[in-house]
């Protein structure tokens, strides 16, 4: 028995990593790939073997915003036992607080020529409202970003698992917030701009929103978040946490049996998973050119838990797999057949849940581990 002690200690210790060698390295090589692209659009002109369009740049920063979503919703999903059907809130919530520091950049550059949004003189409003005071600073919006969602999260998660609803009590219940949430934006008299939301960027930060260069800075940003919550996330993960968390999902009851408390380790993740979501919305807004009540329809909450199934759910990387093959497909698709693509998504879905259990990255590791076997 003492002999086995020295081996349990360094199994424990091998657990507790954060990533493996070749997986640094795989990261390394991704990062640089991703990277490499707004590069090339920069470095090279149009009708180079090697230019790279500023299509494919916004596209690729987009996707990257998707990624760190179904990343957020994978930790409490994955990890956590939560399916949340109300991510798409959190998205968006972090979108208008950038998208109303990019509509009061625009200055009286605007149809109207005022400082206040074009929707606002529209509606003959005379001043901002209150929730939208100092928010021509960027670093407050970006603070808005962040604790918005956060504080949404704290808020509606404390007394939902206080009450201890679970299962899909708690997925109607996200879900029926966001539509609640949509109805409220979508109204003209909120100071939300109503259907049309916020569009028409012109700057951030004083840089044309549109120059090259400007694009290249946000994509470089949107990965540079990807790679901190993909690291955050295996952090937590990790940790004695993540194992607690991974308790929770399995089997809540027992945990609260042998002397836990899940409540507050529920809390804390379902919070910062808020968090990270309003981060991508903050990086998607000035990409996309646009934000929309349309971003909170329970349409997109269901995507981002289809990007997490088709990746593999509890794997942290097979969301960002997923998030990107699914946008993948469906850039394709709505282009050719646009009124196809709900059909088309339904089918990923029921193809992933028949064939798929374990979403791509399952799929690769049982093709690995098939072929480790076969070795010796």
């Amino acid at each position: 028995m003492t002999a086995a002690k020295p081996f349990a200690r360094a199994d424990l210790l091998a657990r507790r990593r954060l990533f493996s060698a070749p997986a640094w390295l795989g990261l390394a090589a991704a990062v640089i790939v991703l990277a490499l692209l707004p590069l090339l659009n920069l470095a090279f002109p149009a009708g180079h073997a090697l230019h790279v369009s500023s299509y494919i740049v916004a596209l690729l920063g987009k996707f990257m915003c998707f990624a760190i979503a179904a990343l957020a919703l994978d930790l409490v999903w994955g990890y956590a036992g939560i399916l949340s059907l109300g991510h798409g809130l959190f998205f968006a919530l972090g979108g208008y607080a950038q998208g109303m520091y990019l509509m009061r950049a625009i200055g009286r550059d605007g149809v109207y020529h005022s400082t206040l949004p074009d929707f606002m003189v529209f509606l003959d409003w005379k001043s901002y409202p209150w929730f939208w005071a100092f928010t021509e600073h960027f670093w407050y919006a970006m603070l808005l970003a962040v604790l918005v969602p956060g504080a949404l999260a704290f808020v509606f998660g404390y007394f939902a698992f206080r009450s201890r609803i679970t299962g899909v009590y708690f997925s109607i219940i996200t879900q029926a917030l966001t539509f609640a949430a949509m109805l409220l934006f979508f109204r003209n008299d909120t100071g939300f701009g109503g259907n049309n939301g916020f569009t028409d960027f012109k700057r951030i930060l004083g840089f044309d929103i549109t120059a090259p260069a400007t694009r290249a800075a946000l994509c470089w940003t949107t990965l540079a978040a990807l790679a901190g919550s993909l690291v955050l996330a295996r952090a937590i993960t990790q940790s004695r946490l993540g194992r607690v968390l991974t308790a929770v999902r399995d089997s809540e009851s027992r945990l609260r049996f042998i002397g836990y408390d899940p409540q507050g380790f529920k809390l804390f993740v379902w919070t910062v998973s808020a968090v990270m979501c309003g981060i991508a919305g903050a990086l998607y807004v000035p990409q996309v050119g646009i934000i929309n009540p349309g971003e909170m329809s329970t349409q997109n909450s269901i995507e981002m838990v289809i990007w997490v199934a088709t990746g593999g759910r509890g794997t942290l990387i097979g969301p960002i797999v997923g998030a990107g093959a699914v946008n993948a497909v469906k850039t394709w698709f709505t282009s050719v057949f646009p009124e196809f693509w709900l059909y088309a998504l339904g089918l990923i879905f029921v193809l992933t849940t028949l064939f798929l259990p374990q979403g791509i990255v399952g799929l690769a590791r049982q093709v690995a581990a098939r072929r480790s076997r076969r070795k010796p």
